[in-house]
């Protein structure tokens, strides 16, 4: 029998209330956490189902968005004319060279009133990073001069020799998707990856982040709002 006074505490029962605290503290740690661990899944509108990894304080989508719909269930236009394409002036999204195949691997290509567009791109609790979003995280891999070695996926299953600095580090896997610029044509798949963040930088550009398979950098630049670019969501 365990007995008690008011001097003495049995050193079983001790035992039993620290592991007891333990187990509360950590329960605690526990529920405090906001990113949820690596490795999880994220389904969007349409079913695709995309795997996130923690990267600092960030939780970013290992794969680029293929959505063809808006988060609320309409249909983003799909526009295969590069005459069309130039025309736009609303959200719109493409397979790269109208290849439905190729968005399987790289995902859809939008323009950037897609981005903006109040319907959302992005699944439920995620949206488009913004441009200080893509500089914590070039900050975090170390500055924008290696960060894009540490995003890109090694090896030239996807990318281009010599895929320089590539090693993935960061868990990312940036692919090479390309891009449909201003005017409707298509460029760079196998030799680069553009994405599209929710900044603007005026009337007619928006700010995107470039990585491309002759270095290991992660470019801040802008582009016409008209082009079609990759999306990478973000966890709220």
């Amino acid at each position: 029998m365990i007995s008690l006074n008011r001097n003495h505490i049995h050193p079983i029962l001790l035992a039993i209330l620290l592991v007891s605290a333990l187990i509360f503290t950590d329960s605690c740690k526990k529920s405090d956490d906001t990113n949820p661990p690596s490795g999880l899944t994220v389904t969007d509108i349409d079913g695709n189902v995309y795997h996130t990894v923690n990267i600092g304080s960030q939780v970013w989508m290992i794969e680029n968005l293929k959505a063809g719909r808006y988060n609320d269930g309409t249909s983003i236009p799909s526009i295969p004319g590069n005459t069309d394409w130039y025309a736009l002036t609303n959200g719109a999204c493409c397979d790269y060279n109208n290849t439905p195949g190729h968005s399987i691997t790289y995902g859809k290509l939008y323009n950037y009133f897609a981005i903006t567009d109040s319907r959302r791109l992005c699944p439920s609790g995620w949206h488009v990073p913004t441009h200080a979003e893509w500089t914590a995280l070039a900050t975090f891999l170390g500055g924008e001069d290696v960060a894009g070695g540490k995003l890109k996926e090694a090896g030239f299953s996807h990318w281009m020799d010599p895929n320089s600095g590539a090693d993935n580090s960061s868990g990312f896997t940036a692919l090479p998707g390309g891009y449909r610029n201003n005017i409707g044509l298509f460029a760079s798949t196998g030799y680069g990856g553009i994405w599209w963040s929710s900044s603007e930088e005026s009337d007619i550009t928006a700010w995107d982040c470039d990585i491309t398979n002759n270095d290991s950098k992660l470019y801040s630049a802008s582009n016409f709002k008209a082009m079609g670019i990759s999306v990478r969501c973000i966890k709220d």
